[in-house]
């Protein structure tokens, strides 16, 4: 993708490189998220993917180079920039992460509450409106314990829109879900990006609902970027990885076993 652009890109990942206690997770990768568009971040499990959320957010650190967004290089801001920054961040946690103890009308209002002054008139309009968007305002009074898995994921979603930010990241939005829910997910990512003019980042494993929203990805392999394009190109591309990752396929450079060493020699080597 065109890296040239830094006006049309509200994200932008130069040359980061990042790891725990030595074990380096990423190498000198390159990304860039355009304004309004839907790019995912795929790869095998293990390969730092969510990380990269977390480096977006400010979570965490790169021990080389630099996330930037809105041109602002995140790991240079101060505790009240890294705030500024977040509220223009959305963001969908992998299994929802609602607050149990509050209803699913509390859960929405939340950020409101946390991050703006707005009077509680405008909050209910607002909480209504979000629950709508995503087809629950019936549901504003459950608990997320009365709530099935794919309908507590649109309640996470209405809250990651609450503030109609401009960043939306979800961490692997599809897993766990029946395949109804999947494409009801599948398909509110995509409108609701349109209709807030915002940039969604996903995460995620699953080829089939990520190819069909996204207009860009990247896939992370061996703390690189091994290949990035659309969907349409990547489906037939001939890099053993992609084909590999993108057909489902048992054999290939990914390996089943885990590097050990020699089986026979452990199995004789066994004391017990």
């Amino acid at each position: 993708m065109n890296q040239n652009n830094a006006g049309q890109n509200i994200v932008e990942i130069d040359n980061l490189s990042f790891g725990y206690k030595g074990r380096m997770l990423h190498q000198g990768i390159n990304m860039v998220f355009p304004r309004g568009k839907v790019i995912a971040i795929m790869g095998g499990s293990g390969c730092g993917k969510t990380t990269l959320l977390r480096l977006i957010g400010g979570q965490v650190k790169p021990n080389k180079g630099e996330v930037r967004v809105d041109n602002q290089v995140v790991h240079k801001q101060t505790r009240a920039g890294i705030y500024d920054l977040r509220r223009k961040m959305g963001m969908l946690f992998q299994h929802g992460a609602l607050f149990t103890d509050l209803s699913v009308y509390e859960n929405v209002a939340f950020p409101m509450r946390e991050h703006t002054d707005f009077p509680e008139s405008m909050i209910h309009d607002l909480v209504l409106m979000k629950l709508n968007a995503v087809g629950l305002r019936g549901a504003h009074k459950l608990k997320p314990t009365e709530l099935s898995g794919g309908m507590s994921r649109r309640v996470a979603l209405a809250r990651a829109v609450a503030l109609d930010p401009d960043i939306i990241m979800y961490d692997e939005p599809f897993a766990g879900l029946d395949p109804i829910s999947m494409g009801i997910i599948c398909n509110l990512i995509r409108t609701l990006n349109d209709a807030l003019g915002a940039t969604s980042i996903i995460v995620s494993h699953d080829v089939k609902e990520t190819f069909s929203i996204a207009d860009y990805v990247y896939f992370v392999a061996n703390g690189m970027v091994a290949a990035e394009g659309t969907p349409k190109n990547l489906t037939s591309s001939k890099l053993p990885f992609v084909h590999q990752f993108v057909h489902g396929e048992k054999d290939g450079p990914v390996p089943f076993h885990y590097a050990a060493p020699d089986y026979k020699k452990s199995l004789l080597e066994f004391e017990g």
